[in-house]
């Protein structure tokens, strides 16, 4: 499975919603929407900076990981975006890759 980070920030809303449902229940929340779509939660925190939650997920591929993105951000509640993680080993094998490329302007 692919890893993602997902950072959110919250709405004077759902933060409205947090203090009701305590982080332990927007944990199991969003450990059971990515079990949905057959992901898996492996770390969530919260933090005192841009972001107000921080995600690291697994899910089968990016169609999965934009759906449960997309589901929380159209509540209105939190705005989302989700990042793709690539293991050292697929960043080596990334760099490895020749990629025939013209720049912009260039001959």
């Amino acid at each position: 499975m692919a890893k993602f980070l997902i950072t959110g920030s919250y709405t004077a809303e759902g933060l409205k919603g947090l203090y009701k449902d305590k982080a332990t229940g927007r944990r199991n929340a969003v450990r059971q929407a990515l079990e949905s779509v057959g992901g898996k939660l492996e770390s969530m925190h919260y933090a005192l900076a841009e972001y107000d939650v921080v995600i690291i997920a697994e899910a089968p591929d990016a169609v999965a990981a934009s759906a449960l993105s997309l589901a929380a951000s159209a509540t209105g509640l939190v705005h989302t975006r989700t990042t793709v993680l690539l293991t050292v080993e697929e960043a080596n094998k990334a760099l490895a890759t020749a990629v025939k490329f013209r720049g912009a302007g260039a001959k």
